[in-house]
């Protein structure tokens, strides 16, 4: 297993991955699209991290660095779109994206990271709980727009 931050090369099978999340479609790759990918490539507060096996994209995570104005102005972090492969779960995968988006924060000078999941699966919680968030004190609200 190999655990990175993306490159332009890994675009397609991010998008297949995506598919399993939400039940996505697979986009079409126009200039609309690239655009947004080397958007989010040449930001340097948002990774995309995968880990890899023999060389395919099994399970991903996007960390967004944001500044801040408190705590010492040191920034926070939020984790969004944590996937994994339907046939790779269970592995360990997510853990290693978690922690490689952990160590991000750390080196960013985070003071913390936030996430937030729309799984209702204690087998998720128990992950989450384990890469070292907690439920307890925050309560999370969404508005979709």
């Amino acid at each position: 297993m190999e655990t990175r931050e993306l490159n332009d090369h890994d675009l397609a099978q991010l998008l297949t991955l995506y598919t399993q999340l939400h039940d996505n479609d697979f986009p079409t790759i126009d200039s609309r699209l690239k655009d947004i990918w080397c958007g989010i490539l040449s930001d340097t507060n948002h990774h995309i991290i995968g880990s890899f096996v023999d060389e395919k994209l099994v399970s991903s995570c996007v960390i967004i660095i944001i500044p801040n104005l408190t705590n010492n102005q040191r920034p926070y972090a939020l984790i969004e779109n944590v996937i994994t492969d339907m046939s790779h779960r269970r592995k360990g995968y997510a853990a290693s994206v978690l922690n490689h988006a952990k160590q991000i924060a750390i080196a960013e000078n985070c003071y913390k990271i936030m996430l937030m999941t729309g799984s209702k699966s204690e087998s998720v919680f128990n992950l989450y709980e384990k890469s070292g968030y907690n439920r307890n004190n925050k309560t999370a609200f969404i508005q979709w727009l």
